[in-house]
C-alpha cells in the first residue's frame, strides 16, 4: 500500500428497476435504490454497493449523510479497523468496507479470497426466491425465464392462510428443488403450527424468520422438525449469543451487520457454535452479490440471486448458470 497517496472517496445514489414487483410481508418493491462508494488510491479504486436495512430506517438520504461524517478519516487513511469504529453496522459501513477490501485487493495484487485467508472460491448453490403472489402466479414463475435453472427455491410467505396453497402449488410445479421459505416476521405460533404439516409434505428445508424480533419462542417450545434460520433476529456479531435455543441457523447480510469484515467474523464464530451458516442479501447488483459470496463460500445455504430480480445488471456480472453463482474477481475483489 502507498501510504503516502492520497486516498479520494467518491459516492453515488443508483436506481435499478425490478423485473415485476416483489412482494413480502408489509412491502412491495418495484425498484432498488443502492449506494456505491468508490475508494481510490495511487492510481487503485475499490467499490463497494449497499441497499441498507429498510426497517431500520436506512435511505439513500440517511447513507449519504452517515458515509459524510467520516470522510475526512476515510480520506486520511483510515482503514478497515478503523472503520468498525467509526460507523455503526449499516449499509453505509458496508459500501464503505467493501470498497476497501478491493482497493487492498489491487493495491496488494492479491484476490479478496486470499486476503480472506479462504480457499479459491467455488461455484455456489442458490435459491431464487418467489415474491408472495397468488399460488398460481408463483408456481408459474417458477418454471420459467430464471427460475427454469433453479435447484433451490425461498418462497416468501406472508402469514395468511393462502400460504398453505402457495407452498403447495410451487412444490408441484417443482418437485425437483430444494425449498425454504420466509416469513419476514409475520408468522404467529399458531400458523406456523397449522401451516407446519403442509410444509412436511412439501420437504421444506428451512423456515426463515417466522416470528417478529423479541418474541421468538425456543426451538424445544416449538418442537420443529425443520431447521429455524435467524434473519431480522441477528444484525451484528454481538447477536450471536442470543442465537442459541432458538434458531437453528443464522443469516447473514452485509447491509445488516456492515460489511465483509465483520460478516466474515459472525460465520467463522456461528460454525464454532454449532450454529448453521446462511448468507442472503437486500437485493442488489453484482457488486453487492460478489463480497456476499465470499462469505458464502463458509455457508451451508446462500441466498444470492439479487441480480436475478432486476431487469439489468453490471458488467461484468455474477453468473447464474445451473442453479448456482460464480462470481469471479473481474466482478469484485
Amino acid at each position: 500500500m502507498n501510504t503516502s497517496a492520497r486516498t479520494e472517496l467518491a459516492v453515488r445514489v443508483e436506481q435499478w428497476p425490478l423485473r415485476v414487483p416483489f412482494r413480502i410481508t408489509g412491502q412491495v418493491m418495484t425498484d432498488l435504490d443502492v449506494i456505491v462508494v468508490t475508494v481510490s488510491r495511487g492510481g487503485f479504486a475499490g467499490r463497494g454497493e449497499a441497499a441498507g436495512v429498510d426497517y431500520r430506517g436506512e435511505n439513500m438520504s440517511v447513507l449519504q449523510r452517515q458515509i459524510e461524517t467520516v470522510r475526512a478519516a476515510i480520506e486520511a487513511g483510515a482503514g478497515r479497523a478503523q472503520l468498525q469504529g467509526l460507523l455503526p453496522a449499516g449499509g453505509a459501513r458496508n459500501a464503505l468496507d467493501c470498497a476497501m477490501w478491493e482497493l487492498a485487493a489491487r493495491e496488494s495484487g492479491r484476490p479478496v479470497w486470499q486476503l480472506a485467508e479462504l480457499d479459491p472460491p467455488r461455484p455456489l448453490l442458490t435459491t431464487f426466491t418467489l415474491g408472495a403472489e397468488d399460488p398460481a402466479t408463483m408456481a408459474a414463475a417458477a418454471t420459467t425465464g430464471s427460475f427454469r435453472g433453479a435447484r433451490a427455491l425461498k418462497l416468501k410467505l406472508t402469514g395468511v392462510d393462502l400460504d398453505a396453497a402457495r407452498v403447495r402449488a410451487v412444490r408441484a410445479a417443482r418437485p425437483d428443488v430444494w425449498m425454504g421459505v420466509d416469513a419476514n416476521q409475520g408468522f404467529t405460533v399458531a400458523h406456523l403450527r397449522e401451516l407446519l404439516p403442509v410444509l412436511q409434505e412439501a420437504r421444506v428445508q428451512l423456515i426463515e424468520q417466522p416470528f417478529r424480533v423479541g418474541t421468538e419462542p425456543t426451538l424445544a417450545e416449538l418442537g420443529m422438525p425443520i431447521p429455524v434460520a435467524a434473519d431480522e433476529s441477528l444484525q451484528t456479531f454481538a447477536d450471536l449469543p442470543n442465537m442459541a435455543g432458538r434458531f437453528n441457523t443464522v443469516n447473514i447480510k452485509l447491509d445488516k451487520c456492515g460489511g465483509l469484515t465483520e460478516g466474515l467474523q459472525i460465520a467463522r464464530r456461528a460454525r464454532e457454535l454449532g450454529l448453521g451458516v446462511m448468507v442472503g442479501n437486500m437485493v442488489g447488483t453484482s457488486l453487492a452479490m460478489a463480497p456476499a459470496f465470499i462469505v458464502g463460500q463458509l455457508c451451508q445455504v446462500v441466498d444470492l440471486d439479487g441480480p436475478v430480480l432486476l431487469r439489468g445488471d453490471r458488467e461484468p456480472g455474477a453468473v447464474y448458470e445451473d442453479g448456482c453463482i460464480r462470481c469471479d474477481q473481474q466482478v469484485w475483489g
